[in-house]
């Protein structure tokens, strides 16, 4: 009995032709991978021109066609080149990119990056697009991970959305070379040494105008007449002995509160003329502020100048002066522009604000939950201070934020138990949102300093040396583009060093030095 040839027993008699691969070996693991870049997809290798599926059993010999090796650190992962193929964009799936990674001795990809992030970026590529940060991974490292891989932008927004955190937007730059300079100085306080020195006088400006806002209402220096009289008011003035006060335009703090406003006026109309969008402009936040800090002063100029007469009546101007001399207090805000801490603490509470709302809404069920029962437990006691709902609503308040004045205090012993019972739903409610809101300072203090420490580091590329060279808008005469995290206390910056710079291959970082 003739025994088959083995080679028969797949094909049924006829022949399996068998082509072994060898090994790659050091020094020619780079014409492997040139072929695997060649190399037909999913499921099918090229032999001798015909394309033949290849059975299940034959895969372990031929697995350098479909399977890739990547080190992360001294960590391997083993993937399928078709499930990086599915984001071809980026820089684990396109085949070009990745081969300046190429570890031609071991014949394998090698990162010398952070390995916990490379779990959830390659889950990236097996889940079809499903990114999740792993929970002992920072933020700001995983988000530096995501760049380098060249996720994508739209990724990166969403990562962040769903972080609870917003992204630094680029800042487009002005046209003109002195609208450059006007905005740089103005608006970037590190970006030149008279910068730094216009951003001094500023906050100078700033102290002085808040002084003498609190100065003014000091007894001595204030005089404001009965209200129910036709003599000028002259809130301002000093007053001594029966003279007559001087006129309000002579008063020392008048003078200093107008050389003030003239410095904030020339600040906000220099930064308007310099600033590349107009829309921009209205939108930003401490342009409103700095608009409502000058405003106060000629409404204010508005009322004197039209009450010269004395003939008008003083109630209504003195009430609404109070309330727009009130409004320059907003004044300490425009301190921000110029601290960090500040700024810091208002991206904290931007990014907290649905934790704030949690915690008001909270505060407002348990203010009218425990006034209504301290009300009804204390309606027995005649001498009680809770005369009503809303009269409790203050006591409520304050005992649940463990403030406690004493003004108003439960005498029964229902009134009591409903007090201790306030005070500790006060403390739990205040204590839920606390950790949130201070993981988001947190982040924003670290990734503050991380970003003044990146300047005194040397990156270390890897791969081909490439040239930066000026982006297409910087050729073609549009608008530049700077983030304001660009500029550093180590160099002086000119108009012409904000081309929007990007390297035709982005290479990569491997060390810090």
């Amino acid at each position: 009995m003739d025994i088959p040839d083995p080679s028969n027993w797949w094909s049924g008699g006829k022949p399996l032709r068998k082509e072994r691969r060898q090994q790659p070996r050091a020094g020619g693991n780079i014409t492997a991978l040139t072929r695997e870049l060649s190399t037909a997809e999913e499921g099918q290798c090229e032999t001798e021109g015909t394309s033949e599926t290849i059975a299940p059993s034959s895969l372990s010999e031929l697995e350098g066609c479909e399977r890739v090796s990547i080190n992360v650190s001294g960590m391997h992962f083993e993937t399928q080149r078709k499930t990086l193929a599915r984001f071809p964009a980026t820089l684990l799936g396109d085949a070009r990119k990745r081969m300046r990674f190429f570890d031609a001795s071991r014949g394998e990809y090698f990162f010398d990056r952070n390995r916990a992030s490379f779990d959830a970026i390659l889950h990236y590529y097996q889940s079809g697009g499903r990114l999740r940060r792993p929970g002992n991974v920072p933020v700001d490292i995983f988000l530096e991970e995501i760049k380098f891989y060249e996720i994508g932008e739209d990724v990166v927004e969403g990562f962040l959305e769903d972080e609870g955190l917003t992204r630094e937007e680029e800042r487009p730059m002005p046209s003109s070379a002195f609208q450059q300079q006007l905005w740089l100085l103005f608006e970037f306080p590190d970006s030149s040494s008279a910068a730094r020195v216009i951003a001094v006088v500023s906050v100078m400006v700033i102290l002085i105008s808040i002084a003498v806002f609190c100065l003014e209402t000091l007894p001595e220096f204030r005089q404001e007449t009965d209200v129910h009289t036709n003599d000028h008011l002259a809130s301002n003035a000093t007053h001594h002995g029966g003279q007559e006060p001087p006129l309000w335009y002579m008063d020392p703090f008048f003078m200093l509160e107008s050389l003030c406003i003239a410095w904030f006026s020339f600040e906000l109309l220099a930064r308007f003329f310099a600033c590349p969008s107009k829309t921009a402009f209205y939108k930003d936040i401490m342009n409103t502020i700095d608009l409502v800090a000058i405003a106060p002063y000629f409404v204010v100029l508005a009322l004197e100048l039209t009450d010269q007469g004395g003939n008008a009546q003083q109630a209504t101007p003195l009430a609404v002066l109070r309330v727009v001399r009130l409004v320059r207090v907003f004044r300490i805000f425009k301190l921000s522009r110029h601290s960090k801490g500040l700024q810091i603490l208002g991206r904290t509470l931007h990014a907290s604000m649905r934790e704030l709302g949690l915690l008001i809404f909270f505060l407002l069920l348990g203010v009218v939950l425990f006034s209504s029962a301290a009300f009804f437990a204390e309606a027995d006691d005649p001498e009680s201070s809770f005369t009503s709902i809303p009269a409790s609503f203050w006591w409520a308040l304050v005992t649940m934020t463990t403030v406690g004045y004493g003004d108003m205090s439960p005498v029964t012993i229902g009134g009591k138990i409903v007090g201790s019972m306030c005070a500790v739903a006060g403390v739990l409610t205040i204590a839920l949102p606390v950790p949130v809101i201070v993981a988001n300072f947190n982040y924003f203090y670290h990734r503050e300093h991380d970003e003044e420490d990146r300047t005194q580091y040397t990156h270390v590329t890897c791969g081909q040396p490439v040239t930066p060279v000026l982006g297409e808008n910087c050729k073609d005469g549009s608008k530049l583009s700077l983030i304001k995290s660009d500029c550093s206390d180590e160099e002086e910056l000119t108009p012409s060093a904000y081309c929007n710079f990007h390297l035709e291959e982005y290479t990569g970082k491997l060390t810090d030095v």
